[in-house]
Formats: C-alpha cells, structure tokens, sequence
C-alpha cells in the first residue's frame, strides 16, 4: 500500500509546500478575533464604496452574536443566512457562528420550493436575508421552523449619499419596493447589530467534531444534500490554501469578491482565506465585467479566485485594453473545467497566473489543484494538497487504476465533509472505507498529475463509445468565434446518443454551422464531432458561473416527449 511519503505528486512540490501541515485546532470564528487584535485598523473589505476595518467587523458580528442568543439561538442550533455579496454576509456568516449556532448558507436566487425544502431540512431556527427576498421567505415561513427572520438590504451598510439614493434605484431596477412591518418576530438587521452585547460567548466547541456549516449541494440528482463541514474541515482547508498559495502576505492582499460567499468555493477561497490572513476584500453583490475592471484597477487587486465563465466575461469586455490589471499576482479557476485558451489569454493581459482547482462541496471545497509558481501541465487539474490523498478507481476491475486509466476519482484527507445530514444511507453510499466517491471521471499520470475527463453522469454513451464531453469543449473553445460552449447527449435512434453543442459566438461573430464542424473534424475522431450545434445568446448559469448542463438536458428530454 502506497503510503502518503511516497505518494508520486509530492516530487513535484516545490520546496515551499509541505507534504503535511500541522492543523489548528481552532475554530472559524477565531481567526476573526485574531485579525480584530492583529490588524485592527486594515480594511477587511471595500463595497461600493464603504470600507470598514477588522476591528469593526469583529465588534458588529460580536453584536449580532449577542443578539441572536437573545432570540433563543443556542450551541448547534442553525442559522440560515441568505444574503448577495454585502458586509452583512461577512458579519452575519461570523456572527452566527459566535454565537454557537451552524450557519446554513442559502442561495438568494432560490424560489419557495427550495426554500421551504432547506429550512425543513435543517430545522434553522432564524433566518437573516436580503429585503429583496423576503417576500419569497414569508410566502413558506409558516411551514417551517424558522422562529425569526432578520431583515437587511444594500443600502444599510452604503456610504451617505449613496444609502439614500439607493432604494430609488433599487425600485427602478427591480420593480420591487420594499415595505416591512417589523415584529416580534421579524427584525431589522441593523437594529440587531445596535442593540446586541459587545462580548465575547463562551463555548465549548470541538473544531474536529462539531459542525460550522451546513452547506447545500446544487440537487442535480434529486433533493439538495446538507453537506456537513466541521469547523476542522473549514479551517484545513484555508490553511491548506495559504500553504499553496505561499508567496501572499499576510495583511498585504488585496481580493476580489465576485463569488458568491453563499457558495462553498467563494466561503473557502475568497472570505475564510481573507478572514485568516486579514485580506482586504473588494467586495462585489453581482458579477459585472466592467465594474470588475475598473475595481482591479482602482484597488490593485492582488489575488482574483473565480470561474470560468468569469474571465471568460472579462476577456470579452470591449474595454478589457483600456484597464491596467497587472497587480493581479494569483487567479484559482473553480467550479468548471478551465479552457486553455482562456488560460492562456488571461495571464497574457494580466500578466498574473491562473490555474484550475479542483474540488466538491464536500471537500470544503478544495482537494487538487495545479502550483501557481511551479511546474504545471496544460489540461491538468493539478496535484493533490498537502495530506490528501487522490486515487482513481478502475471501472473494470474495482481496485486502484494504473496510470493514465480512466475511472472515478476518489479523495481522502482532513478536508472531507463529516457526511450528509440526516441521510445516513446516502454518507454511506458515497464512500468506500475513507474514500470519498467524487462521481467525477479522471486519471493520474506517472507524475501523480490528476485529469478530468468529465461527471460520471454526463458521459455519452454513443454507439458503444465513451465520450466525453469537456474534450469536445475544449476543441471548441480553440475556434477563434467561440465564446461559450456546452455540450450534451441526445437521444439517437441508431447509436443510443449522439452529441449537441450550444454555442454562444462572440460579439460581431457570423461563424456557422459548417465552419465549426470543420474545426472538429480536424481536431477529434468522427464519432466525437458533434452531430447537433444550437446558437444561443447566452447560456444557463450557477450565481458562481458555472454553465448548468443539468438544464439544457433537461430542456432536450421535453422537446423528446
């Protein structure tokens, strides 16, 4: 047995990265504390203008803390927080867990349905969110368990003028006007945070045993799962990340905020790691190309984690020429296969690097990932992090796979996930021993360099062949027209399935048909070509910008019945 000294990957570490790292026993919450007493006067985050410094933030979600025992909250109980990007997010992400409670993030672009699903699954007891969704919130709160609902909108944490005008542009550009009667039962978010206690809760909590989060996955083959993160899992994780990403300052970065802090990658990558190393966040509600740009430039962001679709949208800025992005040192691509080619023309304009990271909800999230200053190879998603342990499993015979075979990729290390909450078979099924079963196809070259060919589920089954579908995607995100590209199995009388490409072109583009059927058949074998392109202005995406394949399957299995 292969043990973790002699795991192939560890040769290609460079000298700054350990094989294994020695774990804080800390909680989340504690490394807030320590920025507060660290770095008490550095911004923790800009937003539209509004700056406040760790000290601030430390003491608001003390407040918040306080408040939320006085509603009842206590150890363990859950919190649910459905909030964009805003200095609430960070507050009441760090205040619910000082208080005790496991914060349950919630998407605010989910309708009822989710909901009402979510909060009956994990009985959270308060919820805090945005004015905007509240509606959708009060529409299903009967049948739930939440206790209390906390209020906050944009414009609360706006500098003057702009907390005035803001709610006008808010209506104008929503329809919605926003009008709360307050209760005993529904408060202001502000008012929480004036009214709580500034001090300190004792606790007993076990970072290795007690959850910090419930964290839903996206329900792509059934209901959400809770995903059980431990306060252990979280903290690994962060840690692990500062180790890879070991040239960064502490109290000297500068980090875009564009993923979503409700989504696990954005909460890992963007916020916990700030949190710990007292970053400063340019923090931004919404994905918006240009004023990404200009706030690189303004703000000389040092460290970018995102999507693809993300510096894809920033590559195709009309104004991406006329911005100066070379303070820009690290970019972690995540959530989505990263194209080369968009690789390979973000670092040219930047002059920054940008890698692909692999990982899952629940691997909180991060498990592999390429070196950021050392060696790297194109189409590789990287090496394990430091006491992880990656293997594939053979689909033929079961076992371990020899180099270069394809099969699913299981992952064992101090980052995965405690088990799914209250779905015992289901934790049961998606591990073998530690093992956890990824559901991802991929492979491992003689040099430990893990691949992913695709989700086990999306793989296409055509006439006896396996194809995949990224490989067909990277083929065409080559084709000087392509913009964005998604590629699916479609039922075929003869062959089981056959292949469709949506394609969004690029601004002024008049590519057809024809001309990217040339180009794959130039660059795949016949049987992976496409037999199908559909054009499309756009694509179905996650808030974190990963395209939703799920949803175009979905749309071709109707138009079959």
């Amino acid at each position: 047995m292969t043990t973790m000294t002699q795991q192939p990957w560890l040769s290609s570490y460079p000298e700054e990265i350990p094989a294994t790292i020695q774990y804080e026993a800390k909680t989340l919450q504690y490394y807030l504390k320590r920025a507060a007493e660290q770095f008490p006067e550095k911004p923790a985050f800009h937003f539209m203008g509004k700056e406040m410094n760790y000290r601030e933030v430390y003491s608001e979600a003390l407040k918040l803390a306080n408040s939320l025992r006085d509603l009842g909250v206590e150890q363990g109980d859950r919190v649910a927080v459905m909030l964009a990007n805003t200095p609430q997010a960070v507050i009441s992400y760090y205040g619910a867990l000082l208080s005790g409670a496991v914060v349950v993030q919630t998407n605010p672009l989910y309708v009822e349905r989710e909901i009402e699903h979510q909060m009956i699954d994990s009985d959270a007891k308060v919820m805090i969110c945005l004015d905007l969704v509240y509606p959708r919130v009060a529409k299903v709160r009967e049948r739930t368990s939440l206790k209390h609902v906390i209020v906050t909108g944009i414009k609360d944490y706006l500098p003057f003028p702009k907390n005035m005008i803001y709610p006008f542009i808010q209506k104008k550009n929503t329809g919605i006007k926003v009008d709360i009667d307050y209760s005993d039962t529904l408060h202001a978010f502000t008012k929480m945070v004036e009214q709580g206690k500034e001090e300190e809760i004792p606790l007993t909590i076990d970072p290795q045993k007690d959850l910090a989060l419930l964290q839903y996955t996206g329900g792509t083959t059934g209901p959400a799962k809770g995903v059980m993160l431990t306060h252990y899992n979280l903290v690994v994780n962060t840690q692990q990340c500062e180790e890879w990403m070991y040239e960064l300052k502490p109290g000297e970065e500068v980090v875009m905020a564009a993923l979503p802090f409700f989504h696990v990658y954005g909460m890992t990558t963007v916020m916990n790691l700030s949190v710990r190393m007292a970053f400063k966040m340019i923090i931004m509600p919404k994905f918006d190309p240009k004023q990404i740009l200009k706030a690189i430039e303004k703000h000389k962001a040092t460290l970018y984690p995102g999507a693809p679709t993300m510096y894809i949208g920033l590559l195709n800025h009309p104004d991406i020429e006329k911005h100066d992005l070379s303070s820009i040192k690290a970019c972690i691509s995540g959530s989505a296969p990263l194209p080369i080619e968009v690789q390979n023309r973000f670092e040219a304009v930047s002059g920054g690097r940008l890698v692909e990271g692999y990982g899952l909800t629940e691997t909180s999230p991060v498990a592999v990932a390429n070196l950021i200053w050392g060696e790297r190879k194109q189409g590789s998603i990287g090496l394990p992090w430091p006491d992880t342990e990656v293997k594939v499993l053979s689909a033929e015979t079961g076992e371990e796979a020899a180099p270069n075979e394809v099969g699913e990729i299981m992952i064992k290390g101090p980052q995965v996930m405690k088990g799914y909450w209250n779905q015992p078979e289901a934790t049961q099924a998606s591990f073998r021993g530690e093992w956890f079963l990824s559901g991802d196809m991929g492979y491992m070259d003689e040099e430990g360099f893990f691949y992913i060919v695709d989700r086990k589920k999306d793989m296409i089954i055509a006439g006896g062949f396996n194809i995949y579908p990224r490989e067909i995607e990277e083929v065409l995100y080559e084709h000087e027209a392509v913009q964005e590209v998604c590629v699916i199995g479609v039922p075929d009388a003869y062959r089981g399935e056959t292949v469709k490409a949506f394609v969004v072109l690029k601004d002024g583009s008049s590519t057809g048909e024809k001309e990217l059927d040339d180009h794959c058949r130039e660059h795949l074998a016949s049987f992976k070509v496409p037999q199908y392109y559909e054009f499309r202005e756009e694509l179905p995406k996650t808030m974190v910008g990963k395209i939703l394949r799920r949803v175009l399957v979905e749309e071709e299995r109707e138009k079959q019945n």
